[in-house]
């Protein structure tokens, strides 16, 4: 093992690790705020609502996720519609299309989880918010949405994770995310062992960071139920 490479090539991989970064920061972000109303409305009676939230699920969490990816930065260059529009400005280029094709794919299993989430809410809360008089914006704001995130919150914790470990596909449509700049050093090299043993590293890093900030947060929440009486 060539420790010398691996020391070497670090900070020219932490550059790469800040892109990625960027991309795991805004999927999240832009994923979360979509996959809210998405799963609002998938678990309403009317049909009309909940059958596309349903559709754009299957389709999302059903095809591989570099699939997605090429489709749109290789597709959507391919309608006029786009192309003339005032999103082609950031569409034209793969770091956006990378945020758009990651932020589909979370959302669609953030939709899910949150999905369940609310649904496991207990009925007897939402019956108590009811009886006081809530409408269904104050329900949903005060006590549906705050139960439904603690609860989701051990299966979301899985789905940034694996938005991490997701972001490196990025590098297939010419980003120089950790991944990226890994691929260009072994290029270079010779030495994928060492490189990508590094890169690895930072992965890790990245994804242990993430956990214990999620499990801080649960703990946060739910301190009420750690609470000694």
């Amino acid at each position: 093992m060539n420790l010398e490479l691996m020391v070497s090539s670090f900070p020219l991989l932490l550059e790469g690790a800040v892109v990625t970064l960027e991309l795991f920061a805004l999927t999240m972000v832009l994923a979360t705020l979509l996959a809210i109303p998405l799963a609002i409305a998938r678990v309403q009676p009317a049909w009309w609502l909940r059958w596309p939230v349903e559709a754009f699920c299957q389709v999302f969490r059903g095809t591989p996720m570099l699939v997605q990816l090429f489709v749109v930065y290789y597709g959507l260059a391919q309608l006029d519609a786009v192309r003339e529009s005032w999103a082609w400005q950031y569409l034209r280029t793969p770091y956006w299309c990378a945020v758009v094709a990651f932020t589909l794919n979370t959302a669609a299993y953030t939709t899910h989880v949150l999905r369940g989430a609310i649904e496991a809410v207990p009925r007897g809360e939402v019956e108590a918010g009811r009886a006081f008089g809530f409408s269904i914006r104050a329900l949903y704001q005060n006590i549906i949405l705050p139960r439904a995130v603690l609860l989701a919150l051990p299966s979301y914790g899985n789905e940034v994770i694996k938005t991490i470990k997701r972001t490196s596909l990025a590098s297939a449509i010419t980003i120089s995310d950790l991944t990226g700049v890994a691929n260009t050093l072994v290029s270079r090299t010779f030495s994928p062992y060492e490189v990508f043993l590094t890169a690895a590293g930072i992965y890790l890093v990245f994804a242990y960071a993430a956990n214990y900030v999620l499990r801080a947060l649960e703990f946060r929440l739910s301190r009420h139920m750690h609470a000694v009486h």
